[in-house]
């Protein structure tokens, strides 16, 4: 205390240099004292001094604090007070700074001090290995210190954490900590620490970052919560944004599911504080990084798809339908929900069955299009929903048609009752404010994209000017207000009505000859183009003339010559007299060449700091790159050039038509190969039906030879105990009866076997005749040889099956053949037991009684031996009915035969086609050949495409004919 009270007296009294004094000393004590205490007051000290005179106490100290914090690991005072000692030296958080210069210099200081400490790699270790501390006095000046210096040098720091073991891991179990202080400053350590690094980012995210930053926001209370959650949709905003990874697992973790409690706003009184406002900012803003429109394709559809199943996106329109929502909560709300439905045909189908609570409902597509033509929205909600609209028609072709149609006469509500998105749309096409001009000329021009059909369902469109009047076409109105520029009082730009109004009419045109031939068709719109081209006006208006000099370049190349008056080729002239193709061509240019022309290329949102800069949709811009080069390229073409190249895409499309004719021939040919592999599958299920029948038989039949030996065991043991005299005239009388009667049916099973044999000998050599003919040699046509290897397959299996019959009847056969030895066996038994006659003098009463038994038992043989004839009678139907399958069978075969020979006859006249579809084609080939020499001579660039096909159908050619070689050889 003695030694504090010296060192506080000195720095009160002496001047500056006695505090640079002071702090050796201190320093000194530091390296120095051998009692812990003495080391643990100096360090305080220091603490005290290092805010105020920062810049002696980090050249003096900062090597005796790391060595501190190196050996002094048992003290957790002493490493705290070290600990917050190198924070102040390297922190820039310093209240007092407020002018600029001091805070350069404070800025300076600490990334130097930065540089300084992390130069020994092992410093940044130590502080890792310092987080493991428990103690609070140790870990959260850890965690600031930490934190400090990501913010000084973010990327050197990130590169040493993430090389140290279970560097990332530790910073982890952050989150982890019971109190909150060390909770929060460690979200906002790690908010450092992924920032801009992927590596990290995935770290993080499979350290399950997700399950507890997300348990975090919902213990706070989601979007009521404080500035934590904030700190937490921060942190996972830099997890999430531009890393696949990270969204992927985000998404297949059933995470989205749980954002939907985020959006719960509860009543109109529950009060919007300004943290409120803030998550949910963040929160959308969450929602957008995973479906954003950079994102690949495939993710965000799964994205979009997982929202809408989840019920995100209907919570998400609830807020938009909502009353007393925040204007940048509604605005971002929508922007949102635009990046939802972007290209999701699932998502853009409910979004246009949303209706706002209006009395009568209104849909909410039309609720927000009344928001962007009124004037008096806010700009920023305006840019909002022409976002929307953009994106719910985007690849929507059913959106596009339903928009459509509701400026179409038969659609239009004529009781005026309700208001219609095509409605909405013409007033602000028309109205005097150049921002709904502009926006509602880009909004109409996305229900056309890509859709040639909508663009010819429009010029049916037809507008009533005034009273009296007859009605115009929305494509002559369109050029009317084009025409009169200015003359038109305007709020707003002056420039912004025409740019918006041209590049309508620019996506109208393209790709769609029939509204070029009715723009053409007014003989003013012309000469109105080519004069506004060629005159020369200033900066300003050098943007309308290249829009002018594209919508007349689109009237060209777009132009199918159904208008003498307009035909290409005068067109060209035209410009090349009034204007000059190189002018021309110069005034295309100042598009592309425009500085707000790469701002909007960029993103598909319109994104603009004021009305001003709004000039230039992004879809257009595509459009401008794609038609540029090949309106340069139509314009410098001569008309000989241009016959050429008409005749070129005659014979082209010749040439395609065989082709598809070729294609459709083939696609017969597999149609029929389908049916009979369908027929093939036909007879493999009946023959699978009878070897199951065969199978029950060859069962029924082990069953009775079973109960037939059973028999032959009793008859023998009653042989055995019989001694008694039986009637010699009854046995020999009925027994042989019975006996012959079963041989007389043995001997006509046995004929019936033999001529099944013999008809399944005839099945055997028609088989063999017809592999020998397959085995001739054949064409070499694929389809040939293809039918010949399968007809030959299914002969073979068939054989197969009748192999297998033949084998089961000889079965059968032998087994009978048995039963009739059996049956003789017993024939002698039953002479020998006639012939055992008993010695008279016995009884007659023991002779009555020992003949009833006899006689009992004769009978019950009797009854048994008519059971047996029975069951062989059954055999005998049986084996009838398999006679009748292998007729069928039989049948079968002759109609397969048929067929082979049928199918032989197709394939000769397949081939005769071919050979004159080749002939044809090489014909062609030569042809176009020939024709593109011709257009390389005059200089025209030629695509390889056709080229390419040729080969590779000749390619398919040879792979087909090796293929029938093959099969051939098979």
């Amino acid at each position: 205390m003695n030694f504090l009270r010296g060192v506080m007296g000195g720095q009160s009294a002496g001047p500056q240099h006695t505090e640079a004094e002071t702090i050796q000393k201190l320093c000194d004590r530091v390296a120095s004292s051998t009692l812990l205490d003495d080391r643990r007051n100096a360090v305080r000290a220091l603490k005290s001094l290092s805010k105020k005179y920062r810049l002696e106490v980090g050249i003096q100290a900062m090597e005796h604090l790391i060595h501190v914090l190196q050996t002094d690991r048992s003290d957790s005072e002493i490493i705290g007070y070290a600990l917050d000692t190198l924070y102040n030296i390297i922190s820039n958080d310093e209240e007092e700074e407020v002018e600029e210069n001091s805070t350069r210099q404070s800025e300076d200081l600490g990334s130097q001090f930065t540089e300084i400490f992390i130069k020994q790699q092992e410093n940044v270790t130590l502080l890792l290995s310092l987080l493991e501390e428990f103690d609070f006095h140790v870990r959260w000046p850890a965690v600031k210190l930490l934190t400090s210096l990501l913010k000084q040098l973010g990327p050197q720091v990130q590169q040493i954490i993430l090389v140290s073991p279970m560097g990332v891991s530790r910073l982890m179990d952050l989150l982890a900590d019971s109190r909150e202080v060390i909770r929060n400053d460690g979200v906002l350590l790690l908010q450092a620490l992924t920032r801009s690094n992927g590596a990290i980012q995935k770290i993080v995210a499979f350290e399950n970052a997700f399950e507890r930053l997300l348990d975090i926001i919902t213990e706070e209370g989601n979007s009521d919560g404080g500035i934590v959650v904030e700190d937490c949709l921060i942190l996972l905003q830099n997890l999430l944004k531009n890393n696949n990874s990270n969204q992927n697992f985000f998404k297949e973790g059933s995470y989205i599911q749980r954002m939907k409690p985020w959006f719960h706003v509860g009543d109109e009184n529950s009060g919007w504080s300004a943290q409120k406002v803030t998550n949910l900012h963040v929160m959308l803003q969450l929602v957008r990084v995973l479906v954003s429109p950079t994102n690949p394709p495939g993710a965000t559809s799964s994205c979009q798809k997982a929202m809408f199943q989840c019920g995100l996106l209907q919570q998400l329109c609830t807020i938009l339908m909502a009353t007393g929502v925040p204007a940048d909560i509604l605005t971002e709300t929508i922007n949102t929900v635009s990046e939802v439905i972007r290209g999701y045909q699932v998502n853009q189908d409910y979004f246009a069955s949303v209706n706002a609570p209006s009395n009568p409902p209104r849909p909410a597509i039309v609720v927000l299009l009344m928001s962007m033509v009124n004037e008096r929205q806010p700009f920023v909600l305006r840019c909002a929903v022409l976002y929307c609209f953009q994106c719910f028609l985007y690849k929507n072709q059913k959106g596009q048609g339903e928009i459509v149609s509701t400026l179409l006469p038969s659609t239009i509500d004529a009781t005026g009752n309700s208001v219609s998105a095509g409605q909405l749309l013409c007033g602000g096409l028309f109205s005097t404010d150049s921002l709904s001009n502009w926006c509602a000329a880009v909004a109409l021009a996305h229900a056309l994209q890509e859709n040639a059909t909508q663009k010819e369902q429009l010029l049916r469109v037809q507008l009533a000017t005034s009273i009296g009047n007859p009605p115009v076409s929305l494509l002559q109105q369109c050029t009317n207000i084009l025409s009169q520029g200015d003359k038109i009082d305007r709020r707003g730009s002056k420039i912004q009505t025409r740019v918006g109004l041209l590049m309508l009419l620019c996506t109208w045109l393209s790709n769609c000859p029939i509204a070029v031939t009715h723009f053409l068709h007014n003989s003013a719109n012309v000469p109105f183009l080519t004069g506004q081209i060629a005159e020369n006006l200033g900066e300003e208006e050098q943007l309308v003339q290249g829009l002018c000099a594209l919508l007349l370049g689109i009237s060209i190349y777009f132009n199918d010559n159904s208008l003498e008056s307009y035909m290409k080729e005068k067109l060209k002239q035209l410009i090349e007299k009034r204007i000059g193709k190189e002018n021309f061509i110069e005034k295309l240019g100042f598009i592309s060449k425009h500085e707000l022309y790469s701002r909007a290329s960029q993103k598909p949102q319109p994104n603009f700091p004021s009305p001003e800069y709004m000039i230039f949709d992004h879809e257009f811009t595509k459009l401008v790159k794609e038609l540029e080069g090949v309106i340069t390229k139509a314009i410098y073409k001569s008309s000989e050039e241009d016959k050429k190249e008409e005749e070129v895409k005659k014979t082209l499309e010749q040439h395609d038509s065989i082709v598809t004719h070729y294609k459709n021939m083939i696609r017969e040919q597999d149609l029929q190969l389908e049916e009979l592999k369908q027929q093939i599958s036909t007879l493999k299920c009946q023959n699978e039906q009878l070897q199951t029948a065969v199978t029950q038989q060859v069962s029924q039949i082990q069953q009775h030879k079973d109960q037939y030996n059973l028999l032959k065991v009793q008859l023998g043991k009653d042989n055995q105990h019989q001694g008694s005299y039986s009637d010699g005239t009854q046995v020999n009388g009925i027994q042989p009866e019975e006996v012959g009667r079963l041989r007389e049916e043995i001997e006509e099973l046995k004929s019936n076997q033999e001529l099944l044999q013999s008809q399944l000998a005839e099945k055997d050599s028609l088989i063999e005749n017809l592999k020998s003919s397959q085995a001739s040699p054949g064409t070499n046509e694929q389809s040939s040889a293809t039918a010949s290897a399968r007809d030959s397959e299914q002969i073979a299996e068939l054989k197969q099956e009748l192999a297998t019959l033949k084998s089961q009847l000889n079965s059968q056969s032998v087994e009978i053949t048995k039963l009739q030895t059996e049956k003789q066996e017993l024939l002698q038994k039953t002479e020998t037991f006639a012939k055992s006659v008993p010695a008279p003098g016995e009884s007659e009463a023991g002779m009555a009684a020992k003949t009833t038994d006899v006689e009992g038992r004769l009978s019950a043989l009797l009854q048994e031996t008519k059971e047996l004839k029975n069951e062989i009678k059954a055999l005998s139907e049986e084996r009838t009915a398999i006679k009748e399958q292998l007729d069928a069978s039989n049948s079968t075969i002759a109609i397969l035969q048929n067929e082979k020979n049928k199918l032989e006859m197709d394939v000769t006249d397949s081939k005769k086609e071919q050979d004159d579809l080749l002939v044809l084609l090489a014909d062609q080939d030569q042809k176009i050949f020939s024709l593109k020499n011709k257009l390389k001579e005059l200089g025209h660039p030629v695509e390889e495409e056709d080229e390419l096909e040729s080969g590779d159908q000749d390619d398919e050619e040879d792979e087909d004919e090796d293929d029938g070689k093959d099969q051939d050889h098979v």
